[in-house]
């Protein structure tokens, strides 16, 4: 009887031990599993940023496929003073009316400030500033795009841009 009392006393001591540390076990690798799962938002950053730059390069050189080619098939623009352009064919025809208008040696930059999301959705706040052919700025603005990735790379669903207030 003493020799069944012992080993049913392991017995529960041993269930014991193993119910208290499974939780512990699941909470560390939960937290393990949800750091790693955590999106590196500088790395996201860097990355539209380098969108970004080769956007303006596009736009610099009045490159309309290229430039209309950062635009998903669905891409929704809201610009400053128009009505909304939905689909990239009307977006791809209002870009070709605006490099028509579009003097020589304007230069545009777009500084991408904020990125909020994950790998495959990234909200993105920026300021863009225009310059003349002598590199004097001759507008400040601001927008807002939302990109999404797409067979491995991002692509613009949405964006919304404004320009600033003009100071004299």
């Amino acid at each position: 009887m003493k020799y069944f009392n012992s080993l049913a006393l392991c017995i529960a001591l041993a269930v014991f031990a193993s119910a208290c540390n499974a939780p512990m076990e699941n909470n560390a690798s939960d937290k393990s599993a949800e750091m790693a799962a955590k999106p590196d938002m500088t790395k996201i950053k860097a990355e539209i940023q380098a969108v970004e730059t080769a956007w303006a390069a596009a736009v610099d050189a009045k490159d309309l496929n290229a430039t209309v080619a950062f635009y998903s098939e669905d891409a929704i623009s809201l610009s400053n003073n128009q009505p909304m352009i939905t689909g990239k064919a009307a977006i791809t025809k209002d870009v070709e009316t605006w490099f028509s208008k579009r003097a020589p040696g304007i230069t545009t930059s777009y500084d991408v400030l904020e990125v909020y999301g994950n790998e495959d959705l990234v909200t993105e706040i920026g300021k863009t500033t225009i310059k003349d052919a002598n590199g004097n700025a001759t507008r400040t603005g601001k927008y807002m795009a939302i990109w999404e990735k797409r067979n491995g790379k991002y692509v613009c669903i949405r964006d919304m841009s404004n320009d600033d207030a003009k100071t004299e």
